[in-house]
Protein backbone atom coordinates (compact mmCIF):
# COMPACT_ATOMS: atom_id res chain seq x y z
CA UNK A 1 0.00 0.00 0.00
CA UNK A 2 1.45 3.34 -1.07
CA UNK A 3 0.99 6.07 1.56
CA UNK A 4 1.45 9.74 0.71
CA UNK A 5 0.41 13.16 1.96
CA UNK A 6 -1.19 16.01 0.04
CA UNK A 7 -2.10 19.46 1.31
CA UNK A 8 -5.82 19.67 1.96
CA UNK A 9 -7.91 22.49 0.51
CA UNK A 10 -11.42 23.78 1.12
CA UNK A 11 -12.80 21.28 -1.37
CA UNK A 12 -11.51 18.43 0.83
CA UNK A 13 -13.20 19.74 3.98
CA UNK A 14 -16.37 17.64 3.90
CA UNK A 15 -14.51 14.41 3.10
CA UNK A 16 -11.95 15.03 5.85
CA UNK A 17 -14.72 16.00 8.27
CA UNK A 18 -16.59 12.75 7.56
CA UNK A 19 -13.41 10.71 8.16
CA UNK A 20 -12.67 12.65 11.34
CA UNK A 21 -16.12 11.84 12.73
CA UNK A 22 -15.80 8.15 11.79
CA UNK A 23 -12.33 7.94 13.33
CA UNK A 24 -13.17 9.70 16.61
CA UNK A 25 -16.75 8.52 17.22
CA UNK A 26 -15.65 5.24 18.90
CA UNK A 27 -13.46 7.28 21.28
CA UNK A 28 -16.28 9.73 21.97
CA UNK A 29 -18.60 6.83 22.78
CA UNK A 30 -15.97 5.27 25.04
CA UNK A 31 -14.69 8.35 26.90
CA UNK A 32 -17.67 10.74 26.74
CA UNK A 33 -15.32 13.71 26.18
CA UNK A 34 -18.01 15.77 24.52
CA UNK A 35 -16.26 19.12 24.97
CA UNK A 36 -12.91 18.10 23.45
CA UNK A 37 -13.57 15.27 20.99
CA UNK A 38 -12.87 16.00 17.31
CA UNK A 39 -15.99 13.90 16.60
CA UNK A 40 -18.00 16.85 17.98
CA UNK A 41 -16.22 19.59 16.04
CA UNK A 42 -17.99 21.46 13.27
CA UNK A 43 -16.96 21.44 9.64
CA UNK A 44 -16.40 25.19 10.05
CA UNK A 45 -13.74 24.54 12.70
CA UNK A 46 -12.06 22.09 10.36
CA UNK A 47 -12.12 24.71 7.59
CA UNK A 48 -10.34 27.15 9.91
CA UNK A 49 -7.60 24.57 10.45
CA UNK A 50 -7.27 23.92 6.72
CA UNK A 51 -6.80 27.65 6.15
CA UNK A 52 -4.66 28.42 9.21
CA UNK A 53 -1.65 30.48 8.04
CA UNK A 54 0.43 28.90 10.85
CA UNK A 55 -0.29 25.33 9.84
CA UNK A 56 -2.59 23.25 7.76
CA UNK A 57 -4.19 19.92 7.08
CA UNK A 58 -2.65 17.17 5.01
CA UNK A 59 -4.74 14.39 3.51
CA UNK A 60 -3.36 10.91 4.16
CA UNK A 61 -3.75 8.88 1.00
CA UNK A 62 -3.49 5.11 0.74
CA UNK A 63 -3.27 4.02 -2.88
CA UNK A 64 -4.67 7.45 -3.86
CA UNK A 65 -7.75 7.16 -1.61
CA UNK A 66 -8.18 9.57 1.31
CA UNK A 67 -8.05 7.44 4.47
CA UNK A 68 -7.21 10.07 7.06
CA UNK A 69 -5.62 13.41 7.75
CA UNK A 70 -2.96 15.04 9.85
CA UNK A 71 -3.07 18.64 11.01
CA UNK A 72 0.03 20.57 11.98
CA UNK A 73 0.48 23.88 13.69
CA UNK A 74 3.68 25.90 13.83
CA UNK A 75 4.16 27.09 17.41
CA UNK A 76 7.37 28.68 16.14
CA UNK A 77 9.09 28.22 12.81
CA UNK A 78 10.99 25.21 14.16
CA UNK A 79 8.50 23.91 16.77
CA UNK A 80 5.54 22.02 15.38
CA UNK A 81 2.43 20.49 16.89
CA UNK A 82 0.37 17.60 15.50
CA UNK A 83 -3.34 17.78 16.26
CA UNK A 84 -5.36 16.00 15.24
CA UNK A 85 -4.25 12.99 13.26
CA UNK A 86 -6.81 10.37 12.36
CA UNK A 87 -7.22 7.32 10.16
CA UNK A 88 -10.40 5.56 9.05
CA UNK A 89 -11.05 2.62 11.39
CA UNK A 90 -10.71 0.12 8.52
CA UNK A 91 -7.13 1.37 7.90
CA UNK A 92 -6.01 1.50 11.53
CA UNK A 93 -3.34 -0.96 12.62
CA UNK A 94 -1.85 -1.21 9.11
CA UNK A 95 1.09 1.17 9.48
CA UNK A 96 -0.68 4.14 7.87
CA UNK A 97 -0.27 6.46 10.87
CA UNK A 98 3.38 5.51 11.30
CA UNK A 99 4.12 6.31 7.67
CA UNK A 100 2.10 9.55 7.85
CA UNK A 101 4.15 10.73 10.85
CA UNK A 102 7.39 9.95 9.02
CA UNK A 103 6.16 11.80 5.92
CA UNK A 104 5.00 14.89 7.83
CA UNK A 105 8.28 15.07 9.72
CA UNK A 106 10.12 14.82 6.39
CA UNK A 107 8.05 17.77 5.07
CA UNK A 108 9.55 20.00 7.75
CA UNK A 109 13.27 19.20 8.03
CA UNK A 110 13.84 22.51 9.85
CA UNK A 111 11.76 21.31 12.84
CA UNK A 112 13.67 21.05 16.09
CA UNK A 113 10.70 19.65 18.00
CA UNK A 114 7.37 17.97 17.36
CA UNK A 115 4.65 17.81 19.99
CA UNK A 116 1.25 16.16 20.31
CA UNK A 117 -1.28 14.96 22.84
CA UNK A 118 -3.27 11.74 23.07
CA UNK A 119 -5.58 9.97 25.47
CA UNK A 120 -3.56 8.08 28.09
CA UNK A 121 -6.05 5.22 28.13
CA UNK A 122 -5.51 4.59 24.40
CA UNK A 123 -2.48 2.32 24.78
CA UNK A 124 -2.12 1.67 21.03
CA UNK A 125 -1.76 5.40 20.36
CA UNK A 126 0.78 5.80 23.16
CA UNK A 127 2.73 2.83 21.83
CA UNK A 128 2.75 4.28 18.29
CA UNK A 129 4.05 7.67 19.38
CA UNK A 130 6.70 6.17 21.65
CA UNK A 131 7.80 3.85 18.84
CA UNK A 132 8.13 6.94 16.60
CA UNK A 133 10.53 8.57 19.10
CA UNK A 134 8.10 10.76 21.03
CA UNK A 135 8.67 11.00 24.79
CA UNK A 136 6.09 11.76 27.45
CA UNK A 137 6.59 15.26 28.81
CA UNK A 138 5.00 14.48 32.17
CA UNK A 139 2.23 17.01 31.55
CA UNK A 140 -1.34 15.78 31.57
CA UNK A 141 -4.87 17.14 31.60
CA UNK A 142 -7.81 15.23 33.00
CA UNK A 143 -10.65 15.49 30.48
CA UNK A 144 -13.19 13.76 32.70
CA UNK A 145 -13.48 10.68 34.92
CA UNK A 146 -12.90 8.46 31.87
CA UNK A 147 -9.99 10.06 30.04
CA UNK A 148 -6.72 11.90 30.59
CA UNK A 149 -4.84 13.74 27.88
CA UNK A 150 -1.07 13.24 27.99
CA UNK A 151 1.54 15.21 26.10
CA UNK A 152 4.45 14.01 24.00
CA UNK A 153 7.49 15.72 22.52
CA UNK A 154 10.10 14.60 20.03
CA UNK A 155 13.36 16.51 19.91
CA UNK A 156 14.88 16.36 16.42
CA UNK A 157 17.74 18.85 16.83
CA UNK A 158 19.07 20.84 19.72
Amino acid sequence: MEIKLEIATDKDAQCIFDIQVKAFMPLLDKYKDYETSPANESVERLMKRINNPNGGFYKILADNEIVGAICILRKEEVKLWISPMFILPSYQGKGVAQKAITLIEDQFPQATTWELATILEEERNCYLYEKMGYKRTGASKKLNDNATLIFYKKICKE
